[in-house]
């Protein structure tokens, strides 16, 4: 079994960067609700390792959220169905024991206080859930301020009476009198800039080390990331989890080592989380892209490298999960690499990429038959695009690709494969 080191702060950390690019108007929204909230904790003398959970949940609260029109509504005070991304949310936490214990935070960090003091949970989870509530709502009373590039003093103190105004109905008093306190200060509002949320969470990284971590533990998380990207889009649900699943099968039919299979599994799931700052309707389009929003998709393999380049032991990772556009006559993006530069692995993924989302139904094209798609595998290795030797074994084992890449298991389901 594959032992990763790694620092889970950092994985934290990262995933909250790509939570950051759903929202191209309101960067380090987490951050920043991690920062206060843990300035809160602090202000009331929570033990230490609340704090730690405390931080992780406000860094990951909006881990439900994956389309750009629902971030907007972020920015709103409260608005209908707000509780949906939060149920979301945790049940992605959930889905890893690694993060578990946070799930309850994030399913109640939208719920007010009135109902959250009478709901059977240990203290400490709703004192840490409506902390968040509360500092989040800070956030996005600054936002208009921020937005308008007005100086955010002018605005403390509004922002300081809707939230006294909302003591002991949204949010707990003990927290309301912690925040007022802190926020008296100008050097409160002035931390809330990115330079210094970024400092403060360098600071919280710096305080854990890398860890063993098994695959299955890491895969889970992981599994966190690419739920978010594909849930962006109907059309483009357990893409990632298709892509990692044929990744592996070709990679161990090309008898990579057990390790490298498992890194492979882990860029299949990772390589589309660039694609969190591409707006929902260029996913949803039904005809083909302009110029400019080509230019906006292309991006995506960019931003996954670097979000992922800073989860140290997953470098390797990280590149091939950002070369999956690459292709070896040097057409691809984004850095137009060729063959000799492309790792087998990053050419492992790049057809695992287009196997499966020929695979799957788009808004302007219906799911293709296996044969159907090896027949546009072929012609990209004739056009110089794809590797010859990788979709050679795809040829060879064309049903059970097709079977890994759509989750399928062998003689189940009405499209079911012998």
């Amino acid at each position: 079994m594959t032992q990763f080191q790694i620092n889970l702060h950092e994985a934290i950390y990262s995933l909250s960067d790509a939570l950051d690019l759903v929202g191209v108007t309101h960067i380090h929204h987490g951050k920043r609700v991690a920062f206060m909230a843990a300035e809160c904790g602090k202000w009331l003398k929570w033990p230490k390792a609340q704090l730690d959970d405390l931080f992780q949940a406000a860094i990951l609260h909006d881990s439900g959220v994956s389309k750009t029109a629902v971030h907007a509504k972020l920015a709103q005070l409260e608005w209908e169905l707000e509780g949906e991304h939060c149920e979301i949310g945790a049940c992605l936490l959930e889905s890893c024991a690694l993060l578990r214990p946070l799930a309850p935070i994030v399913r109640h960090h939208h719920t007010h206080w009135t109902k959250l003091q009478n709901l059977d949970l240990p203290p400490e989870i709703k004192r840490c859930a409506n902390c968040i509530y509360l500092v989040d709502r800070v956030d996005v009373l600054t936002l208009k301020y921020v937005t308008s590039g007005t100086d955010i003093l002018l605005g403390k103190d509004d922002i300081r009476e809707q939230i006294l105004s909302r003591r002991g109905d949204w949010f707990c008093p003990e927290l309301v009198d912690a925040f007022m306190a802190l926020s008296e200060s100008e050097a409160f509002w002035f931390m809330l800039e990115s330079d210094h949320v970024n400092g403060y969470v360098a600071t919280w990284l710096a305080e854990t080390r890398q860890q063993g971590m098994a695959f299955e533990d890491l895969s889970s998380l992981m599994h966190i990331f690419s739920s978010i990207v594909d849930a962006k889009s109907q059309f483009t649900k357990e893409h990632s989890d298709g892509v990692a699943s044929l990744a592996r099968y070709l990679g161990e039919h090309l008898q990579l080592s057990e390790e490298r299979c498992d890194m492979l599994e882990l860029a299949g799931l990772l390589h589309d989380i660039g694609k969190l700052r591409v707006p929902d309707e260029l996913l949803e389009k039904t005809g083909p892209l302009s110029e400019v929003e080509k230019r906006i998709m292309s991006r995506h393999s960019f931003d996954t490298y670097n979000i992922l380049c800073n989860i140290k032991g997953l470098e390797k990772v990280a590149l091939w999960a950002a070369q999956h556009h690459e292709r070896v006559n040097g057409t691809g993006y984004p850095y137009h690499t060729r063959e000799g530069a492309i790792s087998l692995e990053a050419r492992i993924i790049a057809v695992a990429d287009v196997f499966q989302a020929l695979a799957q139904r788009r808004p302007y094209r219906e799911a293709m038959t296996p044969e159907d798609i090896l027949l546009i595998l072929h012609q990209q290795v004739l056009d110089g695009k794809l590797d010859a030797g990788v979709v050679t074994c795809v040829a060879d084992n064309l049903q059970a690709c097709w079977r890994a890449a759509m989750q399928v298991m062998p003689n189940t389901g009405p499209m079911a494969l012998s």
